[in-house]
C-alpha cells in the first residue's frame, strides 16, 4: 500500500466539502491549486475563491497560476512531489499537469458519466427533467470528462428539488465517492471502465443568458424545471411587460397548475396573494421573484407594492 501524497485542484464551494472531507479522512494534502484572484460586484473588490479561503483557514500550500503550462508553475508543482493529483470542479489541465503524478490524476464530476459532461451538470439533469443524478470518479485524459471510470454512485431527484438544494447532496455523495476512490487507489485495487459514446447521451452545456431564459411557448412542467434547474443560481429570467413598461425578472420558485383555460400565452393573472403565468397546458404561479433594483421576494410581497393591469404579459 502506498501512502498517498495529494495536490487538489477546484474553485467553488462544491470542492470545498470535498477537499475538507480528504483532510478529515486524514489523507496528506501537500498542495491546493485554486483559480486566481478576481474582481467581483460592484464594488469590483478582489474575491477569494472558496477553495483558496479554505485552504488559508488550514494553513495548506497554495498555488494559483493564470497559466497552467507556465514553467514556473509547473516546477512548483513538480516540487510538491504529489503522486496523486484530485480535481473537482476546475478546468481543464494540459497533459503536462494532468500526467505529472505517478498515480494519475482524477476528477470528481457531478453526474452519472458518460450522461451531463460539462460545465453544469447539476443544472442540466433538472431542466431536463431527470429522476436520478449523481457523481462519477474518472482519470482525467486529454477531453472534456471523457476518461476512464473509476465508481459512480447515484442519487435521486426530487419534483420539486431545486439546483442549490441538489449540490447540498450532491457535495456529500461526492466526497464519499472520492475517498472511497482515494482508498481504492491507496490499496492498488482500480478497476476502470472505459465510458461508450453514443447519440443519446446529454450535454451539460455552459449556462449563458440565451439557454436561461424562460420559454412561454412551453409546457407548465418544462418551464417549472428550468426555474428550479436554475435556481438559487443563475436564476431564470424573463421580462414582465405592462403599461409601457418592462422589467426584467429574475425567477426563483414556481409551481404548476395543470388545468384548461382561454387566456393567452405568457398572460399574467394576479389577485393580491398571486402571480400566475397562463402556458398551453395550464398555469406557472410564481412563488419568488426579483425586480430589477430589488431584493428577492414573495410574490405576495411584490403584489403589496405592484399592481398588474389584465394586459400583463411575460415574454
Amino acid at each position: 500500500m502506498e501512502k498517498l501524497r495529494i495536490v487538489f485542484m477546484g474553485t467553488p464551494e462544491f470542492a470545498v466539502g470535498i477537499l475538507d472531507t480528504i483532510i478529515k479522512n486524514n489523507y496528506e494534502v501537500v498542495g491546493v491549486i485554486t483559480a486566481v484572484d478576481k474582481p467581483a460586484g460592484r464594488g469590483q473588490k478582489i474575491k477569494y475563491s472558496a477553495v483558496k479561503e479554505y485552504a488559508l483557514e488550514n494553513n495548506l500550500r497554495l498555488l494559483q497560476p493564470s497559466n497552467l503550462k507556465e514553467e514556473t508553475f509547473l516546477a512548483e508543482l513538480q516540487s510538491l512531489n504529489a503522486n496523486l493529483q484530485v480535481v473537482v470542479a476546475f478546468r481543464m489541465l494540459p497533459e503536462v499537469v494532468w500526467r505529472m503524478p505517478k498515480l494519475g490524476t482524477f476528477n470528481l464530476h457531478a453526474s452519472l458519466l458518460p450522461n451531463y459532461r460539462g460545465a453544469a451538470p447539476i443544472n442540466w439533469a433538472i431542466i431536463n427533467g431527470e429522476t436520478k443524478t449523481g457523481v462519477t470518479t474518472f482519470f482525467i485524459d486529454d477531453k472534456i470528462d471523457t476518461g476512464a471510470m473509476i465508481l459512480s454512485k447515484e442519487i435521486g431527484i426530487s419534483s420539486e428539488e431545486n439546483a442549490g438544494e441538489l449540490h447540498d447532496r450532491l457535495m456529500l455523495l461526492g466526497s464519499d465517492a472520492v475517498v472511497e476512490t482515494l482508498s481504492l487507489i491507496e490499496k492498488g485495487n482500480v478497476r476502470t471502465t472505459i465510458q461508450i459514446d453514443n447519440s443519446e447521451i446529454k450535454t451539460a452545456y455552459k449556462l449563458n443568458r440565451e439557454n436561461c431564459k424562460v420559454d412561454w411557448s412551453k409546457s407548465a412542467t418544462e418551464i417549472h424545471n428550468l426555474i428550479r434547474g436554475l435556481s438559487p443560481y443563475p436564476s431564470a429570467w424573463c421580462f414582465f411587460k405592462d403599461n409601457n413598461e418592462e422589467w426584467n425578472v429574475k425567477l426563483y420558485e414556481a409551481k404548476i397548475i395543470l388545468e384548461e383555460h382561454n387566456f393567452s400565452t405568457g398572460q399574467i393573472i394576479t389577485n393580491k396573494k398571486e402571480i400566475k403565468v397562463a402556458v398551453k397546458d395550464g398555469f406557472v404561479q410564481i412563488k419568488s421573484l426579483q425586480l430589477p433594483g430589488k431584493k428577492k421576494m414573495l410574490a405576495h410581497e411584490l403584489l403589496n407594492g405592484v399592481t398588474f393591469s389584465e394586459r400583463a404579459q411575460a415574454e
